[in-house]
This record gives structure tokens, sequence and C-alpha cells, in this order.
């Protein structure tokens, strides 16, 4: 049992501005009980009691729930910062030649260490992310999560034409073999399977109906895919798919619309498509560095808010610029300002927390630090670098302090990471 000092910030909802300071919780000095992976009791420090308990001290730094990234991709890791003129010439040129080493279980386990490794430094704690088509990605990122008791959601790509035949499975051994992720994986620890079909690109109608059996059979699995990035990419799909009504119509026709699938970006969409998403319930995810980063375009997170859409928020790796979700707030505080859209510090720090809990329908579980939740946290030193510490010599507050966090951090200003109780940065 371990009772974590420090100041402590949590979130009870979605802030609905800048001062609405009942939708979270602060302590000035706080306690954290944790026992067996699981947050017992919050509270001011003197307030709880535990005997026997080791006091771990993390005055004057903040303590938050630990980061939820919801769309990135495993075997991009090594193809960050890759030039490309667009999406599909990045897919191409970089992407997909990569992918196809991720044949060789070896490689897949030391990537696997390396890509949790990477989360984990820069606070993440929960992660939903793309393996490639081989099932050996997916079992070496599950093995790896399982040993470090890390929530994680992966499925393998299901992806049967325009792209090199190193990377196409088809339509029966997609599903298949994700049938077989399923039973193995899901469920087990802190693990869950996501069927994953890459986009409507690269999967045929036969195998658009092989991820619509799996989604049928396993309704408890998460469903993710990529909607709308770029205007080639939609141009394509449509004309791929001649039947549908638009891009957004061709995962509802294979019924892979539903409150637990994830969309990746989700840019450049129609009113129809918009309503369309918010029927089902989908969640549309923001990726703003990568969005940036390929020229995609900026995604209006007020338009959809506001026909009922819960968006979450992610870092895109590797067409993401950056695995801290700091840097990704970062960015898309730029995305939304050019929108005359205000991400003010509160809410920035729901949506990377509990707002992304609550996306993937987790919310009692991870992204807060109430009693009884995973003790997923992240410990944040605003004044982590020089530049940060002059700011922090101004701070008016806390609303200031998250906002120096949102803007200027990144991983220096991770002072530790616990994944269910146990400190894994460093």
């Amino acid at each position: 049992m371990i009772l974590i000092r420090a100041r402590l910030l949590t979130f009870r909802r979605d802030p609905l501005a800048p001062d609405d300071t009942d939708s979270f919780r602060y302590f000035e000095d706080g306690g954290l009980l944790i026992e067996d992976g699981t947050i017992r009791a919050i509270d001011d420090f003197s307030a709880l009691h535990a005997p026997g308990a080791t006091v771990i001290d993390h005055r004057p730094h903040l303590v938050l729930p630990g980061f939820i990234d919801t769309h990135l991709h495993f075997p991009q890791t090594q193809v960050i910062a890759s030039w490309a003129t667009e999406l599909l010439d990045w897919l191409n040129d970089y992407t997909f030649p990569e992918e196809a080493r991720y044949t060789d279980p070896a490689l897949c386990a030391t990537m696997a260490r390396a890509f949790l490794d990477r989360l984990t430094e820069q606070g993440t704690t929960t992660a939903v992310a793309y393996a490639s088509v081989h099932a050996t990605s997916a079992e070496a990122l599950f093995a790896e999560a399982i040993a470090r008791n890390m929530r994680l959601i992966t499925g393998k790509v299901m992806m049967d034409r325009n792209a090199p035949d190193a990377l196409c499975d088809t339509a029966q051994s997609a599903y298949d073999d994700s049938k077989a992720l399923i039973a193995r994986w899901h469920g087990k620890g802190r693990l869950g399977y996501a069927i994953t079909p890459r986009f409507a690109i690269t999967s045929t109608p036969a195998q658009m109906e092989a991820a619509q059996a799996l989604a049928r059979e396993h309704p408890d699995c998460h469903i993710q895919t990529h909607l709308s990035e770029n205007h080639a990419e939609i141009a394509l799909s449509c004309q791929l798919y001649p039947k549908a009504v638009d891009y957004t119509d061709i995962y509802a026709r294979y019924g892979l619309l539903r409150e637990n699938s994830l969309l990746g970006h989700a840019i450049h969409l129609s009113d129809r498509e918009v309503g369309a998403l918010a029927e089902a319930g989908a969640k549309p995810v923001f990726c703003p560095t990568s969005n940036l980063y390929l020229g995609s375009g900026l995604f209006d997170d007020a338009r959809l808010r506001g026909a009922g859409l819960t968006n979450a928020i992610a870092t895109d790796i590797g067409g993401g610029t950056s695995y801290s979700m700091l840097q990704t707030l970062a960015e898309g505080y730029k995305v939304l300002q050019l929108q005359r859209q205000r991400l003010h510090p509160f809410r920035a720090f729901h949506w990377i927390t509990r707002g992304n809990a609550v996306a993937l329908g987790l919310e009692d579980r991870i992204g807060t630090l109430e009693a009884g939740t995973e003790a997923d946290l992240v410990v944040l030193d605003a004044r982590a670098t020089p530049a940060m510490a002059l700011r922090m010599d101004r701070a008016r507050g806390l609303m200031d302090e998250l906002f120096t966090l949102q803007v200027m951090g990144d991983d220096r200003a991770v002072v530790q990471t616990y994944v269910a109780g146990v400190a894994r940065k460093g």
C-alpha cells in the first residue's frame, strides 16, 4: 500500500468555461491511497489515515490521472518525421515499407518495449493503437502491455488491397486472425481488442463484410478506422464504393458505426455525415499534430460537439509528430484558435484524462483519481525547464500553471508516471 502526497487534480465532468470550478476537485495538499493497482481513497492528506502505508511525497508537483491516447500506430514508431507531400504519398513512401517489417516477432517484441516506454515517459498510461496487418505485431504489443499491467486497446490491421503484397491479408485471414486475437487477449488483464479495418481504400467489400461479422459477434470490442482525413482519400474511397452516399456511409453500410467506434481525423464532413455520426454515437478523434504535419485540414471541434458528438484527442504517431499529449494539446490549441474556438486549460486537461475515458466508455475505470478506479497517474512539474520556470514566476494560480504545461510542456515536465500504482518512468 502506498500513499502519494501531492497537489491533486481530478475532473468530475467537462468544464463548461474557465470559471467552472465545480467541474473538478483540487487538493492543495492531497493524499492518494493506492493498493493492488487501485485507488482506495482520495482526500486532504491530513484526513487520510493509512498505518503501514509507504508515503511518497511528490510535493510541490501536481498529480493528475494518467493521459489517454486514443489513436496511434505502433508500427510507425520509426517513421515519425518522414517528409512527404500529403497523406497517400506518406503512406506509400514510408509507412507501408516500414510496416512490412513487422512480420518478424523479434522486431515486434523489441519495438513494443520501445513504443510503450515512449508513452509512459510522456505520462500516457492508456493507448488505443493500430498494429500492422501481421498478427505477430498485435501479439507482441499485447504481451508487452500485460507484462506492465498497462491498459491497452489494439488490433491487427485488416487490409486486402491498395497496399504492397507483403501487407495484404484476405477477407478470410483477417477475420480468422482477428478472431483468434480476440479469443486470446480481449478482456485479459487490462487489455481490449479493436476491430481494425485500416480505412475503406485498403479493404474490399468482402473484407468490410468480415469486419462487420466481427463487430456483430463482439459488440464489446472497439472498432477503429480512419475517416475523411484528406480530400484525395475521400475521393478515392467514394470511387471504390460508388453505391455509398459519402465516405461515412461506407462504414455505416457495413455496421461499423456505433458508440464504441473510433474514427481518426473526421475533418471534412458534410452535415449529413455529422448527423449520421451523432445518431450512431461514434467518436471522432482529433489528431492535431498529424493534421498540421500532413496539411490535412482543421478539425472543427465546436461543430461536432454542437451536434452532440463526443470527440476524443490523440497523437496519431507516426503521422503525428510527438508522443506527448501535452504537445498534442499545444497544437490542438492552435488548430482551434484558427477557427476562433478557445481551448482553455481546464477543458484541455479534462480532454486528455476523463474526456478520452468517456470517449472509450471507460470513465468508471480510468481518467480520474476517484476511489475505486485504476491507479494510473502522472506527476507534473510546471517548472521543468528554465523557460517554464520563468513563466511560472508570474503565474496567478492553477489555471496559469495548467496553461504553461499545455503550451510549453513535454516529457521534461513529466516527473513520474504510475501505471496501476507502479512507477514506470526512469
